[in-house]
């Protein structure tokens, strides 16, 4: 019962991603959504050379990068906005919903495969190994969110945790797609989101024409 509902789980946010990249194929301009007003500096992806191969990191819906520092992309700054109403059903399009920080990590080798049938594939904390989530930096109460760089060949284990800090007080529920038996749901409170979905994505990247 229990590996039918996270079955059930992530066949929804699969659906929901499916979702996000057909919004991002209908931007009439990729660089300004609806609503969006993206600090100077800020991008949607990332390109960097890292061990010795190229990798790139995003697009993701409402997420802009900037590097703290312009020569290592090591830590990232972020703003996250609500797009198209993607995240919340009760913030306007284009609200900025937060700003963050994140910390390029590599997952340490297990026994599990990467996930790469979809553009994003999900592994909810419960079902991640143990030393992949132990990987995560200090706060790690707030440093729950991993999302995978890409290469050529698709998702790789290099990426970046992700802390949120909400600008505002918010329903997270995905603009309404999700309810309250979803782990992404959750009512947001200005300041650090320590209750934002425990997820490890693994990003194969955007097709040529995303």
């Amino acid at each position: 019962m229990k590996a039918e509902s996270c079955k059930t789980i992530i066949l929804n946010f699969l659906l929901i991603w499916t979702c996000a990249a057909i919004i991002s194929g209908c931007r009439s301009d990729p660089s300004t959504p609806e609503g969006v007003v993206v600090p100077h500096g800020y991008m949607a992806r990332l390109e960097q050379v890292h061990d010795g191969g190229m990798i790139g990191f995003g697009p993701f819906v409402g997420y802009y990068f900037r590097p703290e520092d312009p020569k290592d992309f090591g830590r990232l700054q972020f703003v996250c906005f609500n797009e198209n109403r993607f995240y919340s059903s009760d913030m306007p399009a284009g609200a900025k919903l937060y700003e963050g920080t994140a910390v390029r990590m590599t997952l340490p080798l297990a026994a599990n495969a990467i996930p790469d049938q979809e553009r994003i594939n999900p592994v909810f904390f419960p079902e991640a190994p143990v030393i992949w989530r132990d990987s995560r930096p200090e706060p790690r109460d707030l440093f729950v969110h991993f999302h995978s760089a890409y290469n050529a060949a698709g998702p790789v284990r290099t990426g970046y945790w992700l802390r949120h800090v909400a600008v505002a007080d918010f329903t997270y529920d995905m603009g309404g797609r999700v309810g309250k038996e979803s782990p992404l749901y959750h009512q947001v409170r200005k300041g650090p989101d320590k209750d934002f979905a425990r997820i490890i994505e693994f990003d194969r990247g955007p097709k040529k024409d995303d």
